[in-house]
């Protein structure tokens, strides 16, 4: 239990932090307006190295099921687990972006913007095209979990490989860099339970204002980070044939 808990709380962790800037940024009469691009990808990165940090020593600190489906199709975690590593992030990131709700309550209230709104919760395109969005999805985090393959010293010969303490800080750069560089087309989502369990969260908030969910666009920030994770480990395979 002590492993499911942990990847709650490290989830919990980088969906306050991280979705906390975006509320910062986009809210209305926050004292964050001026964050802008480069304020989001260095937050995000600051909440990635804080939930890692957390959750590394006991749970391995996947917080992201692409992660957890990438590591078990290359053989390095266990397909047992698997589900209650899911259900524990998705849980995870519902409770962190539900004290985002709270940080910011009367900010939600003062804001009619619905996509904005919408942001602090999950994912958007900043172009819609189904495919081209499950591209750079794909593209995201197939670069983000075959780095953490790498900065968690994994090898072939390995039972099993997972994130420590001391891999907060590289895993945590790396989130950031894809920021920069690859997150501009999507928002980069990069991992199923941040998007879709805050998604579930702005179904079911009382908020005004609040407008559509976009479960249309939906399955895109899941199935987009999953099929990049698979590729992801079939190279780290290939590579260690």
């Amino acid at each position: 239990m002590n492993v499911y808990l942990f990847e709650f709380i490290g989830t919990a962790m980088l969906l306050l932090l991280g979705n906390g800037v975006v509320a910062n940024l986009v809210l209305k009469d926050t004292k964050g307006a001026s964050l802008g691009w480069v304020g989001i990808s260095l937050a995000w990165g600051i909440a990635v190295f804080c939930g890692v940090f957390i959750s590394a020593d006991v749970s391995g600190a996947h917080l992201n099921p692409a992660v957890t489906f990438g590591l078990a199709s290359a053989g390095k975690f266990s397909w047992e687990l698997v589900p209650g590593y899911f259900i524990a992030q998705v849980l995870g990131a519902m409770m962190g972006n539900l004290l985002v709700w709270l940080t910011y309550k009367k900010h939600y209230d003062a804001t009619t913007d619905q996509s904005a709104i919408l942001a602090t919760f999950s994912t958007a395109p900043a172009i819609r095209n189904p495919f081209w969005n499950f591209a750079t999805e794909a593209i995201g985090t197939f670069t983000l979990v075959l780095g953490v393959f790498f900065i968690a010293g994994g090898t072939i010969g390995d039972e099993s490989i997972s994130l420590g303490s001391l891999d907060a800080l590289p895993v945590a750069l790396l989130v950031m860099g894809i920021g920069f560089s690859l997150g501009g087309p999507t928002g980069y989502a990069i991992n199923p339970a941040r998007d879709l369990g805050p998604r579930i969260l702005h179904t079911i908030l009382p908020m005004k204002n609040k407008g559509t969910s976009d479960w249309k666009y939906a399955w895109v920030p899941v199935l987009g980070p999953l099929f990049g994770s698979l590729v992801a480990a079939l190279v780290f395979l290939g590579i260690n044939m």
